[in-house]
């Protein structure tokens, strides 16, 4: 009853039934266990618990903020509004990175910007043997990165640098999910619980990409690789500025809706 009522209110269907499981004290993910008891009576605590979720939720505040976590690439993060709320699409970007380490062994990995931590742990867990750093210029984003990294119990190193600013060596990947979105954008607003300095990048929402793809190719290895999230419009553009730094092989790849999402390419 409980969900249905959330529904009726506006809660997405499965928004309610992990903010119903976060309020019953159990893993959000756990849809098994909610099918089991899904006619329990709610207890008075647990019942304002779940309306209180649910307030926030009809507020615009991520899910993933409410319960505390997120999962990504088969790892549960921990995130809250100091970070981005991780997306499925950004697992893209870490498929098409696993894809140019086949073979390498024991390769140098740097994950530029990386909030909560997804990228860079996502690809220190599938590739254990990989030397990954991770850097953001946020130390609250760090604090909440460093901290999923010593829960999982992952040896990604960290960086407090604006991009490429503050890091020595060269790696064979390079990989950001930078801000992309522009100044302007009207669906800010739906983002207002997100930290606006992980989101927007300028006029253009390139201003970000220009500066890592200017600093990149002096970090990376040679045939190393740049790889870059991007807004859904964008791919042309980011294609255009990698050729314009004379990187090769610039191609782009499709998000789970098909869309370019990613854009790369490799230097000499």
């Amino acid at each position: 009853m409980a969900l249905l009522g959330a529904q009726k209110h506006g809660i997405d269907k499965l928004d309610a039934r992990m903010l119903l499981l976060h309020a019953l004290g159990k893993n959000p993910l756990d849809a098994a266990w909610l099918l089991a008891h899904g006619q329990d009576a709610l207890k008075p605590v647990q019942a304002a618990a779940f309306g209180t979720a649910c307030t926030r939720r009809r507020a615009g505040e991520p899910v993933a903020y409410i319960t505390g976590q997120r999962e990504f690439f088969g790892l549960t993060l921990h995130v809250d509004a100091r970070v981005l709320d991780p997306r499925p699409d950004t697992e893209t970007l870490v498929e098409w990175a696993l894809e140019l380490l086949v073979g390498k062994s024991a390769p140098q990995v740097i994950d530029l910007g990386t909030g909560s931590g997804a990228i860079a742990l996502a690809l220190q867990k599938a590739r254990p043997d990989a030397q990954v750093t991770a850097v953001d210029n946020s130390t609250d984003a760090l604090t909440v990165a460093q901290a999923n990294a010593a829960r999982l119990a992952l040896p990604v190193a960290f960086v407090h640098s604006g991009w490429l600013a503050q890091v020595a060596g060269r790696f064979d990947v390079v990989v950001s999910n930078p801000p992309y979105i522009t100044d302007a954008d009207p669906h800010l607003p739906a983002l207002a619980f997100e930290p606006r300095s992980a989101l927007t990048a300028g006029p253009d929402g390139l201003d970000d990409i220009r500066q890592i793809i200017a600093q990149a190719p002096a970090h990376l290895r040679p045939q190393g690789w740049l790889l870059l999230e991007h807004g859904y419009d964008q791919a042309t553009a980011v294609a255009a500025l990698l050729e314009q730094a004379g990187f090769k092989q610039v191609q782009s790849r499709p998000d789970l809706a098909g869309i370019a999402r990613c854009t790369g390419g490799q230097v000499s």
